[in-house]
């Protein structure tokens, strides 16, 4: 009878918790830890393990575009005084695999290699860079890193813009770096007219 009595009573305590709104476990739930945010910033200074010129590049964090800071082997006077070397120079850095300090803060990049840079060749401005590769068929993160990263450096022309062409038989065109792609890397890099030995190119969008 006293049995009974103690089952009974352990069924109705189980009901009136539940009644009350409290949710028995039978085993503990570990959730693990609360998601994270990154951070987007490299707050400690990076120990520098090669000598060299500082370069600013943009990687991808949080689904846009920030700037790192990083260095070169290069001697400061090539690398502001001859404009394919600087590109050269920030290409390099951006087909990269970030730095532990720069993947903790949620860095990464989108531009992948091969991938090279030379100057212009007959018929284009003189101030065109023509990339190994066409440059409406990389990714349209990566061409973005590659637009703001040139156009911000000495590699680029007036008005934060680079004049970028491919191996192909295309005429380069003027690539803008704005604060919309920097929101929105995914989308397509602004152009504007260029005028070549030919004359005017009119403005386009990659993939036009």
């Amino acid at each position: 009878m006293r049995t009974w009595v103690r089952g009974a009573a352990a069924v109705a305590g189980t009901a009136l918790l539940a009644g009350c709104g409290i949710r028995t476990m039978s085993v503990p739930v570990d959730a693990g830890a609360a998601p994270s945010r990154a951070a987007c910033s490299v707050d400690a200074p990076q120990p520098q393990t090669r000598p060299g010129t500082p370069l600013r590049v943009y990687l991808v964090c949080g689904s846009q575009l920030e700037v790192v800071d990083r260095r070169t082997n290069l001697p400061e006077q090539r690398v502001s005084g001859n404009r394919v070397a600087t590109a050269s120079a920030l290409l390099v850095e951006l087909q990269l695999d970030p730095s532990e300090a720069e993947r903790t803060a949620g860095f990464s990049t989108a531009v992948k290699g091969p991938l090279v840079v030379t100057g212009s060749r007959a018929g284009d401005p003189k101030d065109a860079l023509r990339l190994s590769r066409q440059p409406e068929d990389l990714a349209p993160i990566a061409l973005s890193q590659i637009v703001c990263t040139f156009a911000e450096s000495p590699a680029g022309g007036a008005g934060r813009t680079v004049l970028l062409g491919g191996p192909g038989s295309y005429p380069p065109h003027r690539y803008r770096c704005t604060e919309q792609l920097k929101a929105r890397p995914d989308a397509a890099a602004p152009t504007t007219t260029t005028t070549t030995a030919s004359g005017a190119e009119p403005e386009r969008e990659p993939g036009a």
